[in-house]
């Protein structure tokens, strides 16, 4: 441990490796400066997905910009559970909390979908990643994820990947429990694991949450005759759209990601 402290944890795009040079924006640069009053020898922490999590050193700052010296490696990149989430647009405040938590839920893919009920005509994607961007900086996961422009529900089954399993979050029809679900899809992936035990996780999986009042009876029949697609239900009680789609990716990181799991890391600056 070098006792130094640690400011803050930032995203970047640009590489990183030991001695490179980061210049940042005028935003992060103002954020810095006039928000977080850093000067220069301030010590922060950068990630850009690729690379891994690095310690570097504010080595200059002055009225919109700021420069950042890399000095060593805290964590290698490693793979991260690959998980999507759709969900039908809910008001502004509430969205923007389902991307930060979803974030901080490990999803590596945010799509909004319209279904009938959807109360929400426009999306702004950019807020959506700019929440997910801070949330992801201050959860210490190493990736961004993926925020993709809304779609139709329909249009986007008919674009449904291969080999990418769907457990839509349903307050009626033939729904399974979600726990029901994910035990059996754990059971038939610790078949197909390693002889050591591990779990194969090449199947993909993707949840969905509808809108306020659920999806209606004639999307839930569609969805429940496509091969990839699973219904699941969340207990007797109903949900808010955001606390169904939080809920169902709990359960699905506790039983087949990394929920409880915590890699390895070098010592660094508390």
């Amino acid at each position: 441990m070098t006792g130094e402290k640690i400011e803050t944890r930032l995203h970047v795009e640009e590489d990183l490796a030991s001695g490179a040079t980061v210049g940042l924006d005028h935003a992060r640069a103002h954020f810095l400066r006039s928000v977080l009053r850093l000067g220069r020898g301030a010590m922060l922490v950068l990630f850009n997905g690729r690379d891994g999590e690095w310690l570097a050193r504010l080595d200059g700052i002055g009225k919109g910009w700021a420069s950042l010296a890399v000095e060593r490696q805290l964590r290698a990149q490693t793979t991260e559970p690959d998980l999507w989430l759709l969900f039908a647009p809910i008001k502004r405040a509430r969205i923007d909390f389902l991307a930060e938590k979803a974030t901080e839920l490990g999803v590596s893919r945010l799509q909004p979908v319209f279904t009938k009920r959807t109360a929400v005509s426009r999306v702004n994607t950019e807020r959506l990643a700019a929440n997910a961007r801070e949330a992801a900086e201050q959860c210490e996961r190493l990736t961004l994820p993926e925020v993709l422009p809304p779609k139709d529900l329909f249009a986007a089954m008919a674009d449904w990947p291969e080999g990418r399993r769907l457990l839509v979050c349903a307050e009626s029809g033939p729904a399974r429990p979600i726990g029901e679900a994910l035990a059996e899809a754990a059971a038939k992936a610790a078949d197909g694991g390693s002889e050591n035990g591990s779990v194969d996780r090449s199947i993909k999986w993707a949840i969905m949450s509808g809108p306020e009042g659920g999806l209606e009876k004639s999307e839930l029949d569609a969805l429940i005759e496509l091969p990839f697609v699973t219904l699941v239900g969340l207990g007797p009680r109903v949900l808010r759209a955001d606390t169904a789609a939080l809920a169902a990716l709990a359960c699905w990181q506790s039983v087949l990601g990394d929920g409880g799991r915590r890699p390895p890391r070098e010592d660094r600056p508390s």
